[in-house]
């Protein structure tokens, strides 16, 4: 869906104080899966992505995980995926990563998504084009600096390398609620066409200023740990899913907690990880069909805030 600055105002106001978000979206059911709009230039990406931390990380000797990671690379592509998030930080996920696309041999709909994690320009050349090498493929769509590290260094080379062509987006990322000053700084003073940064249902931080600011300037955005790398699972273990979850059509806490991410108008995509076919499945199924709507999002948080 298109999102405005107006919309955004219109969905906090509709909120109050109980919840800093803002427009009523549309609880309507839809067959398409759901994308949304780059604000930099208007192009759609799925809202449902797949990040690569600790899941992609494995020994390269060890066949069997080899072949259930292109299992997952492929029924991610061929699901309609899009954003594949990764970084040098992640061991070895750029390697296998590589070896996936390889083995399966397309690329048909793959949003390719890294970061840049060094200090210094010339260590950050070397480390992306390693990057490329690694997956394998002509450019990266976006380039990222990672927890922000060395950022006003790195995001001057990235405007180039996007001028040039070299790749198409630029963004900066964090999953540390402690930099958002410095994260909400770079938003409001740099070209960036995408930030990424911690949000799900227990990690609301997010709503008071990152996301509204991110409407402001037109940024998209990305949302990291999702289901709080486990932790709401375990805030919601032996408790069944609520009734009125079917309304918006979740059969798992899984949908439920990224309908919630991927309901919020400023965001773009979120990026859960997993190891699974069927958590996969079940994750992307969650970019069709019915989204909450506000007074279903009050709902979701007063639920999981009495678990």
């Amino acid at each position: 869906m298109s999102f405005t600055r107006r919309h955004f105002l219109q969905f906090l106001a509709g909120l109050g104080s109980t919840l800093v978000l803002g427009n009523t979206l549309s609880a309507s059911t839809t067959s398409s899966q759901q994308t949304r709009i780059i604000p930099s230039d208007g192009e759609r990406i799925p809202v449902i992505g797949l990040g690569s931390w600790l899941t992609f990380g494995i020994d390269l000797d060890d066949q069997e995980e080899l072949v259930q990671r292109v299992k997952i690379m492929r029924e991610f592509l061929k699901r309609g995926g899009g954003m594949l998030d990764s970084s040098p930080m992640y061991g070895t996920a750029q390697e296998v990563i590589g070896y996936c696309l390889k083995t399966i041999g397309h690329r048909k709909g793959l949003f390719a998504a890294t970061k840049v994690w060094v200090n210094g320009l010339q260590q950050g050349i070397r480390q992306m084009e390693r990057s490329r090498l690694l997956w394998n493929i002509p450019r990266f769509d976006l380039m990222q600096v990672h927890n922000l590290l060395d950022w006003e260094t790195h995001l001057p080379a990235l405007q180039e390398m996007k001028e040039e062509g070299r790749l198409r987006y630029v963004g900066v990322t964090t999953s540390h609620g402690r930099r958002h000053r410095e994260l909400l700084h770079i938003m409001n003073t740099q070209k960036i066409d995408f930030v990424q940064f911690t949000y799900n249902m227990l990690d609301r931080e997010a709503e008071q200023r990152l996301l509204p600011t991110a409407a402001d300037k037109g940024i998209a955005v990305i949302i990291n740990r999702p289901f709080q790398r486990g932790g709401l699972f375990d805030h919601v273990n032996n408790h069944p899913l609520p009734g009125w979850a079917g309304d918006i059509e979740c059969t798992s806490w899984a949908q439920l907690f990224l309908k919630f991410i991927i309901s919020h108008p400023a965001v773009t995509c979120t990026i859960p990880a997993t190891t699974r076919i069927d958590h996969l499945q079940e994750n992307m199924m969650t970019a069709f069909g019915v989204l909450p709507d506000q007074n279903m999002r009050k709902r979701m948080v007063s639920h999981i805030q009495s678990l």
